[in-house]
């Protein structure tokens, strides 16, 4: 396993859409996985797209811990994942923003609409269909992983540039928020 360089906002990988894994059990498809496992981790990141590790392959891989959304229903956790040929079925029309950060946008986090339920298919490591339903952290990640097989990177989904900001900035941005939040109440 190797630990890949992964590509950078403004990387033309980054912006054309991936073409679709013909033969799941390929060993450098097989090769291609084992590496962006040991990116990812290496990274400390929650997914993974082939096309950030320079490969235009319609192939992800991802975790939801539960420490990343406590106390959520099951549908919000995942275990390592690897998605390959991945499709999505939004169940619902409710959205919700989060915030996001990207291996491909270090040091950046921006607020970002997700649905909040999909379903999402394709072909595991072994190139066998499943299909898993996922609600909150869970769904998030799925789609954020997913768009950048389609050459899309989360700032282009935010509604408002205004909160695109610095990592290191984020805590003093909630605090603000916070402190002017009391204060409308207790007028």
């Amino acid at each position: 396993m190797t630990i890949r360089k992964i590509a950078k906002m403004g990387h033309p990988v980054l912006r054309r859409a991936a073409r679709p894994v013909s033969d799941p059990t390929d060993p450098e498809i097989q090769r291609l996985i084992a590496d962006m496992v040991e990116t990812m981790m290496d990274a400390n990141g929650a997914g993974l797209a082939a096309p950030q590790v320079h490969e235009g392959v319609r192939i992800v891989i991802f975790h939801a811990p539960a420490d990343a959304d406590p106390g959520a229903a099951p549908e919000a956790r995942a275990p390592l994942t690897v998605l390959i040929n991945p499709e999505i079925d939004i169940l619902g029309d409710e959205m919700e923003e989060g915030w996001e950060g990207c291996l491909s946008v270090p040091g950046l986090r921006g607020l970002v609409p997700r649905y909040t339920h999909l379903r999402y298919s394709g072909l595991d490591q072994d190139g066998v269909p499943f299909a898993r339903e996922a609600r909150g952290f869970h769904a998030r990640v799925v789609q954020h992983e997913c768009d950048h097989l389609d050459g899309m990177l989360y700032p282009q989904r935010m509604r408002d540039l205004g909160n695109l900001v610095f990592e290191s900035e984020l805590p003093r941005l909630m605090a603000a928020a916070r402190d002017d939040h009391l204060r409308e109440r207790s007028e």
